[in-house]
């Protein structure tokens, strides 16, 4: 938090800061974690509306500003500093996270295959249209969910009640966040919640950066979609075709990977490692450890 000036200690406080006027008590309410949580979720959440199924590169562009908007909520109305973000070192841990994410689907795809859940042929579409419209998609859906899931929602639960519940709460609440996509159903938003919103809180509170974790979220749907999978419900355009065979509890049925079994199993125990790692970096936080 900001240290008041000699010049405000002299002039002493001003009539709103003493609850006297609206200005005050909107201030007071905004650097809540609430406030804060709010304000950064409807400013990250107004780029990604703007932007995120825009052309070319337009995705990426409205990240960008993302990472601008979560840096001023997290500056200038939850007064902390943001290491989640730092420049230094974020190209090394998206491409941790990213090969993390690349090997948790493409090993999922190929259980899935063996026991006769995915067939796959060539799609015939452009190779380098495909590939760059599936890297600005999914690149900018990455950077800005994470901030808003775990850099903002996350953090602010944390703060207020610890990680547990931070955990708990944004999981479930990624899961829920999914029912609105073509081919959902109450297991394919339990299955998000587990594999995909636990697992990715776990890992940002065993690495501590977003780029981690977007790093992780993008490989993940843009190996799903490359691969001709549908992502949460939506079939993009990808390198190859895919049918399903079978029970829709092994393939996933129209809803795509996530809801199939076999993530669900590989992200408990990939989330399971990670805790423990987490733990070991003291990353979880009780409540009476985390400060303003």
């Amino acid at each position: 938090m900001s240290t008041p000036s000699a010049a405000h200690d002299e002039a002493g406080p001003r009539p709103d800061e003493n609850g006297g006027g609206r200005g005050g008590r909107l201030g007071r309410i905004v650097r809540t974690p609430l406030g804060w949580a709010l304000t950064g979720l409807v400013g990250v959440g107004l780029v990604s509306a703007l932007t995120a199924t825009g052309p070319g590169p337009l995705p990426v562009l409205g990240a960008a500003v993302a990472v601008a908007v979560y840096w001023l909520v997290m500056h200038r109305l939850a007064g902390r500093a943001t290491p989640e973000i730092a420049r230094q070192g974020a190209g090394r841990e998206a491409l941790y996270g990213g090969a993390v994410g690349l090997g948790f689907v493409l090993v999922a795809a190929l259980l899935i295959t063996m026991f006769g859940g995915y067939s796959f042929s060539w799609a015939g579409n452009g190779f380098f249209s495909v590939v760059w419209s599936a890297a600005m998609l999914q690149a900018g859906a990455a950077v800005t969910e994470e901030l808003m899931f775990r850099g903002i929602a996350l953090q602010a639960l944390e703060q207020r009640w610890g990680s547990r519940v931070a955990i708990v709460v944004t999981g479930l609440f990624f899961g829920v966040s999914h029912l609105a996509a073509p081919g959902a159903s109450a297991w394919s938003a339990l299955a998000i919640a587990l594999e995909a919103g636990v697992m990715l809180g776990v890992a940002f509170l065993w690495r501590r950066s977003i780029w981690f974790v977007a790093g992780l979220h993008f490989t993940w749907n843009a190996a799903e979609q490359l691969l001709g999978i549908p992502v949460s419900g939506h079939t993009p355009e990808g390198l190859f075709t895919v049918d399903t065979h079978g029970s829709a509890l092994l393939s996933g049925g129209t809803f795509g990977l996530e809801a199939s079994i076999v993530p669900v199993l590989l992200g408990v125990l990939l989330t399971v490692r990670m805790a423990v790692l987490a733990r070991r970096n003291g990353g979880p936080r009780p409540r009476r450890l985390v400060k303003g």
